[in-house]
């Protein structure tokens, strides 16, 4: 029986894919004082003090505000982080994530 050589096993070479990046975004309230949404923004997000007043007027202007783009676990916990800091204060602050397009 003729032996026949064996060929190597090509695997195709998969590019992995990059991660689906989401928004984080502060919805304006008009409960919550300016001051603490600045705080907020500087803490979680690690903002400067001129960085976090821009976002919070945008969100104030337009209802709301793109803080930043994470991945989405990266996105949920701080979205969830920067809530929960409000709600601690009795504050309706909310902060949610949506996919980026």
């Amino acid at each position: 029986m003729p032996e026949i050589a064996a060929r190597p096993r090509v695997k195709p070479r998969l590019k992995p894919e990059r991660p689906r990046l989401y928004k984080v975004i502060l919805v304006n309230d008009d409960y919550t004082p300016r001051a603490f949404v600045v705080g907020v923004l500087k803490a979680e997000f690690r903002m400067s003090e001129d960085e976090a007043h821009r976002v919070m007027i945008t969100a104030h202007r337009k209802g709301a505000c793109v803080v930043a783009v994470y991945t989405r676990d990266v996105a949920e916990t701080k979205a969830a982080r920067a809530t929960d800091a409000g709600r601690a204060k009795g504050y309706p602050l909310q902060f949610t994530t949506e996919p980026e397009e």
